[in-house]
């Protein structure tokens, strides 16, 4: 097992990896060519943050925002999941239902877990059309494969530290925030942001102590949410010109950051 940790995010026409101090991004044009782009990140969190509970995962999401940017402006190929207008549609649509539901329960705990899954919507619509589900269980082996020094095609789709696993503590700790701030007559966009950035900082901490204590019955219970989404929606087997796509991140992304650990061509040998 290598010590070094990376990251990373299924686009859809490709795979982005990230690691301490850059990024790697390769995606399948539609000539089918594959496109490979890297590049120190921009944004790093003070290393100090590390050591906050809570605001450690926000930073950590606003790095991950960040290289975002970065990739389109240095690979305009790319696009992002949430780009394709059956995506944006159903964004809205989840926006108007949730609004709706929300103005009806009168700010109770099963109203906001109803508008809490209707928020999931756009991520289900993204991961089902195209091949974003596919690049992601790409992403997940070629990631597996590094670390284990084995060979992408014979890991697992689904991987231990995928980011579903907030998903569940998340959706949960914001209805129960949203309800309770309702019931006292707090309300509006800023309430609710407030509410978000902590349910994420917090999920960030639930997750990070499921992973220290994998084995547990409480941890275990904790990440079971997320294996079964990324079984059922979030990933799909990938094929060999995904797992292609997804290696060439990996090569690249090994090259910038002179990462230690396993041989790149030991992971994708099975691709």
């Amino acid at each position: 097992m290598t010590a070094q940790r990376i990251g990373g995010m299924a686009l859809a026409n490709g795979v982005l990896l990230h690691g301490p101090t850059a990024w790697a991004c390769a995606v399948r044009t539609a000539d089918g060519e594959i496109q490979v782009r890297a590049g120190r990140k921009r944004f790093t969190p003070p290393a100090w943050l590390a050591g906050v509970p809570g605001l450690r995962g926000l930073a950590r999401l606003a790095e991950a925002v960040a290289v975002l940017g970065e990739v389109r402006r240095a690979l305009p190929q790319a696009r992002l999941p949430f780009m394709r207008s059956s995506t944006l549609l159903a964004a809205v649509a989840a926006a108007l239902a949730g609004s709706s539901l929300r103005r009806r329960g009168g700010g109770s705990l099963s109203a906001e877990i109803g508008v809490g899954l209707l928020g999931l919507a756009p991520a289900l619509v993204a991961l089902r059309e195209g091949r974003v589900a596919a690049y992601h269980g790409a992403e997940h082996k070629v990631i597996a494969a590094w670390e284990h020094g084995s060979q992408a095609a014979d890991e697992a789709r689904e991987h231990e530290r995928c980011g579903t696993h907030l998903v569940a503590p998340m959706l949960a700790l914001t209805a129960v925030g949203n309800a309770l701030l309702r019931r006292r007559g707090v309300r509006g966009p800023a309430a609710e942001a407030a509410v978000q950035l902590a349910a994420a900082g917090a999920a960030f901490e639930l997750f990070a102590w499921s992973e220290r204590n994998r084995g547990r019955a409480l941890a275990d219970a904790l990440q079971a949410p997320g294996r079964w989404f990324q079984r059922v929606f979030g990933t799909r087997e990938p094929d060999r010109r995904e797992l292609d796509v997804a290696t060439a991140a990996l090569r690249e992304l090994l090259r910038v950051e002179q990462l230690a650990g396993n041989d790149a061509d030991t992971a994708a040998s099975g691709a």
